[in-house]
């Protein structure tokens, strides 16, 4: 492969060249004038396909509410973990790093967790004293995709600040938002300096901590749920000095 050095750089197909973008940088390498693929290399092709497009819904879904930069491996680290995991098995995308270098756990030391009924608990805990860090803005993104229609049903996200040196009782926050597909919860950290955040990618996390398939046996009717002001209300709880359990509206 060739490194992509013009002022106008390209992925897939143009004429008979392909471009790539693997690491941070693009390359580009000829086609085959041939193929010829076995059974296996057939199948491996359409398990690759799948992952790609899968993987591609997952990033758009979560680009427009994401403030820390992913990493340049985070495409094919998301490919290889869709590929790996198989078709309709989502599950192992809890832990999904956006940020390779920094995970919510350098914040979070005890993790939080996503209970059957769509309630994201917080342990209470102390907070890190990170050197140069006054405060810590956190951000929850709940996103439900039905994989099966390949598109984004609903999205609500909340942002709140928290203070270090201050004691931190832990929340209940319910983020089962409405619609029909799979939940998926990111939590977003990011270290701050005043009214900026941090440019230092180890004071940057986003991971994708939670996971929850639609029910298929039972089904429950949801009152209409207002989008964005009714998470961020919900995430308030972060402030309260005892945990708060948050019914939905």
């Amino acid at each position: 492969m060739a490194r992509q050095t013009s002022l106008f750089t390209f992925t897939g197909k143009a004429a008979n060249m392909i471009g790539y973008y693997r690491d941070g940088k693009h390359y580009f390498r000829s086609m085959p004038a041939t193929v010829r693929q076995t059974t296996a290399t057939k199948r491996a092709a359409l398990h690759f396909g799948f992952a790609s497009r899968k993987g591609r819904l997952i990033r758009s879904a979560f680009a427009n509410d994401l403030d820390v930069r992913c990493d340049g491996t985070h495409i094919n680290r998301l490919n290889k973990l869709l590929i790996k995991a198989g078709r309709n098995n989502n599950a192992p995308l809890a832990g999904f790093r956006f940020n390779q270098h920094t995970g919510v756990d350098r914040f979070f030391h005890a993790a939080p967790t996503l209970s059957q009924d769509g309630i994201l608990h917080i342990p209470a805990q102390t907070l890190p004293q990170l050197k140069g860090i006054t405060a810590l803005e956190v951000k929850v993104i709940a996103i439900r995709i039905n994989f099966a229609e390949r598109r984004v049903v609903s999205t609500e996200t909340a942002v709140i600040k928290l203070d270090p040196r201050e004691a931190f009782a832990g929340a209940a926050l319910d983020v089962d938002i409405p619609g029909k597909g799979t939940l998926i919860v990111a939590l977003q950290v990011r270290g701050m300096y005043g009214a900026d955040a941090s440019g230092n990618r180890k004071y940057l996390a986003a991971d994708i901590i939670a996971v929850k398939e639609p029910k298929t046996a039972e089904i429950f009717h949801k009152p209409e749920h207002p989008q964005q002001e009714a998470l961020q209300q919900r995430l308030q709880s972060l402030l309260n000095p005892t945990p708060q359990l948050i019914q939905r509206e």
